[in-house]
């Protein structure tokens, strides 16, 4: 697998080292603060004094803005235009908002875009491979993951700063801390007295009668979350198992990420200046200040990365060592292959030639859904060709996902899972999570989802989902069948 490393701090094509000569002029400090962003904070929403906690670090953090007196105040937000693929940095020259989806239309700012900024930020990391910039703006309107944190920093005295406002997207934590090291790289070659905000809360489910429940998961992200910042382990920040980062339901994690990678090739300092989630959800406010020149920590999470693909590879059994192979022949080549072109190979047992099922193929990228198409019953005649052409659907057919690109092979996963005889089942009794897959049906309507699937916890939940996928709504009378699965990995 090929490394994209970051620039040095301060590089570019006229000062390659990156030591604050030539065009470059280094900040000397870096600071970054995570923030919350419950509109309940807010007076006219909230009473301001539910989480006090909270307000009186954020208060703390917007005085410390003030007192850094920026030119640029750069916002990282999950609330705005979010892509899986592409990093997008608002456009224009200014922008406004207000809180009015949240009763409280009076409350509302605008503010003047750093376009200078935006545009370098988004030049620097599509160079490097990382796609961002101004396009598929969805909604101009600053959304609440930026005019919360803008209602405390506003009223301190850092109101008439620029902003660039900056979406979260679906690439991995690792690709967020590289692209906070662009957005440094940014400010260093503009020399912009700059600080970085990351707006994000964290698990949204940590009580039964918050508004989204409960899960294990929950408080286990935050206070994981919590350690590494206390700690200053911001190497740590992207060790968290994907299972439990999904199970949360958070959408502060890679926003701090961001912050961290923004500090990167410094000794970076971090502090929790408070945590409280009285009504469910996590708030967490911290600061992040980057001193002296240290090592990267970029190559060591990309070698991170490389190893634990490496590792899962090294185990896959020949059911997933045969869907890869056929996904990345076709990629490659545009041509998959067939049963009878690998059936006098030895490398594969006879049983994928000999048995009849439906199969599923999974494909993921740093632990998210990247494609999974399936059968649920036999449609040709062997596992290895429902193999071959389940694969290849799933990297190039999956309708809610765009087609495997080549420069994605190094990074993907895959799993295989092979299809029971589906039996009826009367209702939600019958049906282990853990154990079965279901199948919801209504007409010529079906849905289906498979078992043992992270953030899947109850029957009801599993119906729930099959129901949705097969458009299927929920007062509507449908019959239920469960099956259960091998899954090969």
């Amino acid at each position: 697998m090929a490394e994209n490393h970051a620039p040095a701090k301060g590089a570019s094509a006229d000062n390659p080292s990156g030591n604050g000569n030539g065009n470059v002029n280094v900040i000397e400090s870096a600071r970054a603060f995570l923030l919350p962003h419950p509109p309940l904070i807010v007076p006219g929403i909230g009473n301001g004094d539910e989480i006090p906690s909270t307000r009186a670090a954020m208060e703390r953090v917007a005085s410390e803005v003030a007192d850094m007196n920026p030119e640029t105040i750069v916002y990282i937000t999950p609330h705005s235009c979010v892509y899986g693929d592409y990093i997008h940095i608002s456009p224009g020259t200014k922008a406004s908002g207000d809180l009015g989806q949240f009763r409280a239309r009076n409350v509302k700012f605008s503010a003047e875009y750093d376009e200078e900024l935006a545009s370098l930020i988004g030049e620097i990391s599509s160079a490097d491979g990382l796609p961002a910039g101004p396009l598929g703006e969805r909604d101009a309107s600053l959304d609440h993951g930026v005019l919360v944190p803008m209602y405390f920093i506003g009223g301190a005295g850092a109101g008439a700063a620029k902003i660039v406002r900056i979406s979260l997207s679906g690439f991995s934590l690792a690709d967020h801390y590289r692209f906070g090291s662009y957005v440094s790289e940014a400010v260093n070659r503009l020399g912009r007295r700059a600080v970085l905000i990351a707006s994000g809360d964290m698990s949204h489910r940590l009580k039964e009668d918050g508004p989204y429940g409960f899960a294990p998961e929950g408080p286990a992200h935050d206070e994981y979350v919590k350690s590494c910042l206390e700690t200053s382990d911001m190497r740590g920040l992207l060790a968290i198992e994907p299972s439990v980062r999904k199970g949360a339901g958070e959408c502060g994690l890679a926003s701090v990420v961001v912050a961290a990678g923004y500090l990167d090739g410094r000794e970076v300092k971090s502090e929790v200046y408070s945590y409280e989630g009285p009504y469910g959800v996590g708030y967490l406010v911290a600061a992040l200040t980057g001193g002296d020149e240290a090592p990267s920590l970029l190559p060591g999470i990309l070698s991170d990365r490389e190893a634990a693909i490496t590792r899962t590879r090294e185990a896959e059994d020949p059911y997933v060592r045969l869907a890869r192979a056929n996904v990345e022949r076709y990629v490659t080549t545009g041509r998959g292959m067939t049963a009878a072109y690998v059936s006098g190979s030895d490398e594969w047992p006879d049983e994928l030639f000999t048995d009849h099922a439906g199969v599923f193929v999974s494909i993921k990228k740093d632990g998210e859904l990247r494609g999974c198409i399936g059968t649920t019953v036999p449609t040709m005649d062997s596992i290895a060709a429902e193999i071959l052409s389940n694969s290849v659907s799933a990297a190039a057919r999956d309708p809610r996902f765009e087609p495997i690109d080549e420069s994605e092979l190094d990074s993907l996963t895959y799993s295989v899972d092979v299809l029971a005889a589906p039996e009826k089942i009367d209702g939600p009794d019958g049906l282990d999570v853990k154990r079965y897959g279901v199948i919801v049906s209504r007409g010529g309507r079906r849905g289906l989802l498979l078992p043992d699937l992270d953030g899947v916890d109850t029957p009801e939940q599993q119906i729930d989902i099959a129901r949705r996928k097969g458009g299927i709504g929920k007062g509507e009378p449908c019959s239920l069948e469960r099956f259960e699965v091998v899954r090969h990995r």
